[in-house]
Parts: C-alpha cells; structure tokens; sequence
C-alpha cells in the first residue's frame, strides 16, 4: 500500500514550490494537500483562534484530492490530521517548497516549519523543504531528485520521535549540489529596522526591513555553511524549546 502523504506549505496553494513538491510525492506515495489560500510567510506556528476558518476544494492538481484554507499552516495540518483524514493514518506531512531559506533562527518565523512542526506534534514524522531562491518562478529543477531521496529514506527508517527535518537547499547554479550534510543551526538573528512613512491620507505606518546577522560565519557543521559549499543542509528540529543544561543553574538560585 502506498503511504499516505499531506503536503502543505506557506507560500499558498498556488505558488510554484507547492506544485513541485507535490510532483515529486506523486511518484512515492497518495497525496492529499491542505494549504494556505493565500501567502503566510513569516506566521510562524500561528493559529486561528478568534475568526472562523474557511475551506473549500480546489481542482489545481490533476487527479489529487486538495484544500484551500483561510487559515495558517498549522491550522492546515491540523484540519487534515483531526477532520479530513480522521479515520487514516498520515505517514508523512512534507511542507514546502518555500521560496526562500529557512535556516538559522529564521526556523522560529517560517510558517513553512511551524506546518512541519505541528506535523511531529501530532506524532507524524514531518519534514520541510525550503529554496535558497525567492523568486516566484524559482528553479526547482536541481533539487527533485534530492527531495525524492530524502522523503524515500525517511520513509523507510525509523523516524526520530516527535521531530521534525528542516531541509534547505541551495539555489539552482551552474555546479550540481555536492551532497547532504547534516547540521545544526547556525547562531544568528535578524537586525530590524522600522522606516515611518504615512499613507495617502497622512496616516503613520511602519515598514519592517532590516539584515540577517551570523554570528558564526565561519563555523562548520552549521545550516549556512553547508549551504554556503553547495550541500543541502538538513536540520533536526524539536518543539521542547526547554533550555535543559539550563536546570540546574536556575535550581541554584533557590526561589
């Protein structure tokens, strides 16, 4: 039987990654896909709590059963895992392909991980595939065969418990992809800066911008240096944000 595989992602059900990704798990598996309606980059693990959530069939991908939804990426997952495939067992929920990376610290913003994240939650093993491109019509060519490779392998071995893969991936150039390296993620965070600016009626607004710091440029075994020498840089990703060599220290404050 094949295994059954939800494919979601951030960009929304109409970007171009989405459509690869799902050519690629066409060729391994059943595919269901509940998506975003709409762009919802950088919404992190953000849920719909307050409005109503809307879906509605969408006939995009010839011969696959797929949603749009108003909601988040997590609230995808969750939609499908809890409504759509109640009475089925999901063997893998693979989200992406984002345009753009989502290495380092940038792993807390993408919805496209936090889709992945709620996915191991949930007990499923997840991964979530991302580009080093942000165009829309980004090439994907280069990277099929590696996201058929990777997907296949973590089908077949036993999947880390309640962890998810952050996979990036190089952008397409002229030298084919070395390899896999397996990482950590670098030690970085986004300086912002907020430009004031007024809209037509005179009204303040701001508009967020700002530059990406590494701390550790040159360090190997991290996401970016892999990719900075044309590997794929896979990081495993845990939702237990506990500081647990932190524990002891704070026992020794005796509150």
């Amino acid at each position: 039987m094949k295994p059954l595989i939800l494919v979601t992602n951030d960009d929304g059900i109409t970007s171009k990654g989405i459509a690869v990704l799902i050519e690629v798990m066409r060729k391994i598996g059943e595919v269901f896909v509940v998506a975003p309606d709409s762009p919802n980059s950088g919404m992190g693990h953000a849920i719909t709590v307050d409005s109503t959530i809307h879906v509605k069939k969408n006939k995009i991908f010839k011969n696959i059963e797929a949603y749009e939804c108003s909601g988040t990426p997590a609230d995808c997952v969750k939609l499908a895992k809890h409504h759509f495939l109640k009475d089925r067992k999901i063997d893998l929920v693979v989200s992406g392909i984002n345009h753009g990376l989502n290495s380092s610290i940038s792993v807390i913003y993408s919805g496209t991980m936090s889709a992945a994240v709620e996915g191991a939650i949930e007990g499923i093993p997840s991964i979530g595939f991302s580009l080093d491109d942000f165009k829309y019509d980004a090439e994907f060519t280069h990277i099929k065969r590696w996201i058929k490779r990777i997907t296949e392998k973590a089908l077949a071995n036993e999947f880390p418990a309640n962890v998810a893969l952050n996979v990036n991936f190089p952008a397409y150039s002229e030298n084919p992809i070395k390899g896999v390296k397996i990482c950590r993620q670098t030690n970085g965070y986004w300086h912002e800066e907020f430009d004031a600016r007024k809209d037509p009626h005179g009204r303040p607004y701001f508009w967020m911008g700002g530059d990406f710091v590494n701390r550790e440029p040159n360090a190997e075994g991290t996401d970016l240096h892999a990719l900075s020498q044309n590997y794929v840089a896979i990081v495993p990703v845990h939702y237990d944000m506990t500081a647990h060599n932190t524990i002891k220290e704070l026992k020794r404050w005796k509150l």
